[in-house]
């Protein structure tokens, strides 16, 4: 393996673990893990308001289990297998936040994600997932937000490479996507 993509490989599993995010699951088809966390602004669901301060489950992507893209870029094939690991992945999520009781308190289940796309692709994906979308809350401004979408570069170039394709490092944008303790029960526990 070329030496700077496992020392970018090496980089982000040691900042996962600073970051305490960890899997929820060792299933091998499961494409998700997670972060506890505590919400930093206020949220408005369909289901009602969350204050700042309480506590949130924050998913990541498995990058080492993300299925290998073809040279050619994402086919039907390739985007249906994704989608149904994913969904698979949130059952697996719902499944370990309902019988874990030192979850009790986690109010709201989300993440913030990148993609190349218009905004209107990525917000129908996560809609049909079930979750609502919201602008991205930048911690540190413009110039945070570009050295995230740098190492989301780096990372998609370390694991991935084909699925960078054509697409160009400025149209990387980002949003938030959230739903409510209960829903996301009622969804994937069934």
């Amino acid at each position: 393996m070329n030496p700077l993509r496992q020392g970018i490989r090496s980089f982000d599993a040691w900042l996962s673990r600073q970051q305490a995010i960890h899997p929820f699951t060792e299933d091998r088809d499961c494409l998700l893990r997670w972060q506890l966390a505590h919400l930093r602004t206020d949220l408005t669901l369909p289901h009602g308001a969350i204050p700042p301060g309480t506590p949130v489950i924050l998913f990541h992507l498995w990058n080492e289990r993300i299925p290998a893209m073809p040279a050619q870029g994402a086919d039907l094939a390739w985007s249906l297998r994704f989608y149904r690991r994913i969904r698979y992945s949130l059952h697996l999520a719902a499944i370990h936040l309902h019988q874990t009781s030192e979850l009790e308190q986690v109010r709201a289940i989300g993440g913030i994600t990148a993609h190349f796309g218009s905004a209107q692709e990525a917000c129908a994906l996560f809609e049909r997932l079930g979750f609502s979308i919201y602008p991205y809350h930048r911690p540190l401004g413009a110039f945070g937000e570009f050295w995230e979408n740098f190492y989301t570069w780096w990372l998609i170039w370390a694991y991935n490479p084909a699925s960078l394709g054509h697409r160009k490092f400025w149209r990387l944008k980002r949003v938030e996507f959230w739903t409510s303790r209960e829903a996301f029960l009622q969804t994937y526990l069934g």
